[in-house]
């Protein structure tokens, strides 16, 4: 993800981020416009006062904005003052500075991106009460016959962008909702696939189980018998092929529904991983997990353990690796951390392209059940992949 994609996500996250920043270089278009020298303000201490109050507020909302998720009081809540402040601000300039009207047509824009169509209604109405309440004071005689026909249809325009804005919020509030149904379908559909999946896989271990492997090590018993009364190099190879097969049979079951993650839960099962990667004398695991329980999303996240986890040690080449697993809340985060050789994360979507779908086969399910992958790694830097997944997503 390039550097202006991060930038539009960070803006498209919150939209009061937007008008937030934007009303900062308003404020010094204002003072320019206080500055010119042929206004003759009708008191300039209140109007700089104002203005200080306005600038101090904008620097709020900035502040409010930068550190996170936005509460839904904010958004109204500035756009009152700008409409108080802009009013304040023409009345203190006694009609030497009407340049400030335009500034009228701003303020119903700055909420309309909030899907909230009767706040954005209200605050334009006001807006355009607040604007024909400024001509009727701008008039000296007090006629409001003397007002310019131009002025009418300023004002009529001014409504005209209350309605549309309002029905633009409106459009944006159902797009949302149509969008956010989609996403808990597609939630729910994953869930429906991981559980299919998991049955399957516990139908295909059990059977393996009960099987074929039961038949290996019958067969390897009665050769045993055979061996201890007449030893024979032929049928010693061949046990010692049951035995191995039986092995590696034991362990596809054990990769297709690992009885300790049934039985123990998470935290137990990926400890289990991260000892049997150590156990093949290549790679170093070191594991700080928190008791998790068996929260209904572990099998995904064992999946994403168990991913990693080969990834670190087949394609990172990596000598040690860091588990952890913690719960803040209603979410579960597993990190997995290696000193290998690292990669450009850019390079993924070329990875997939090439067939290489392991860390897309896992980003993908993670995040259409609510989840996030964060990918931090660099050519000879090592990898660190953090997944953070909701506890209830199969609720």
């Amino acid at each position: 993800m390039s550097r202006l994609d991060r930038i539009a996500d960070y803006f498209a996250a919150e939209p009061m981020r937007v008008s937030a920043w934007l009303r900062l270089p308003l404020i010094g278009l204002i003072v320019l416009l206080g500055s010119d020298p042929n206004i003759k303000m009708w008191h300039t201490g209140v109007y700089y006062g104002v203005l200080a109050v306005y600038t101090a507020s904008a620097v709020v909302w900035v502040a409010i904005a930068v550190r996170g998720q936005v509460p839904d009081w904010v958004a109204p809540a500035a756009t009152t003052v700008d409409i108080a402040a802009v009013v304040m601000l023409c009345l203190a300039s006694g009609a030497g500075n009407t340049e400030l009207l335009p500034v009228f047509f701003l303020l119903p824009v700055s909420v309309a991106f909030q899907e909230r169509p009767v706040v954005t209604a209200v605050l334009g109405t006001i807006t355009a009460i607040a604007y024909f309440g400024i001509l009727v004071y701008y008039i000296a005689d007090g006629n409001w016959d003397s007002i310019p026909g131009d002025e009418y249809v300023t004002w009529a325009a001014l409504l005209w962008l209350t309605v549309f804005t309002t029905g633009m919020c409106f459009v944006l509030k159902r797009r949302s909702e149509r969008v956010g149904q989609l996403l808990h379908t597609r939630e729910q559909l994953i869930v429906e696939a991981m559980r299919a999946d998991e049955r399957h896989n516990r139908e295909v271990a059990e059977r393996l189980h009960d099987g074929p492997l039961q038949n290996l090590l019958a067969a390897r018993l009665q050769i045993e018998e055979v061996l201890e009364r007449q030893p024979d190099p032929v049928l010693q190879a061949v046990h010692s092929s049951l035995r191995e097969t039986a092995g590696e049979l034991r362990g596809a079951v054990s990769s297709l529904h690992p009885q300790v993650l049934a039985e123990l839960g998470l935290t137990a099962a990926i400890r289990e991983l991260g000892r049997q990667h150590a156990a093949r004398g290549t790679v170093d695991v070191i594991t700080q997990l928190d008791d998790v329980g068996s929260p209904p999303v572990q099998p995904l996240v064992y999946r994403a353990a168990k991913e990693l986890l080969t990834n670190a040690v087949k394609h990172g080449r990596a000598s040690s690796i860091r588990v952890e697993l913690t719960r803040d809340g209603d979410h579960l985060t597993l990190v997995v951390a290696d000193d290998g050789r690292g990669f450009d994360p850019r390079d993924l979507v070329i990875s997939v392209a090439d067939g290489h779908i392991g860390l897309a086969s896992l980003t993908v399910p993670i995040e259409a059940a609510g989840g996030e992958v964060a990918i931090d790694s660099a050519p000879g830097a090592g990898t660190r992949v953090s997944v953070t997944v909701p506890v209830d997503m199969a609720a």
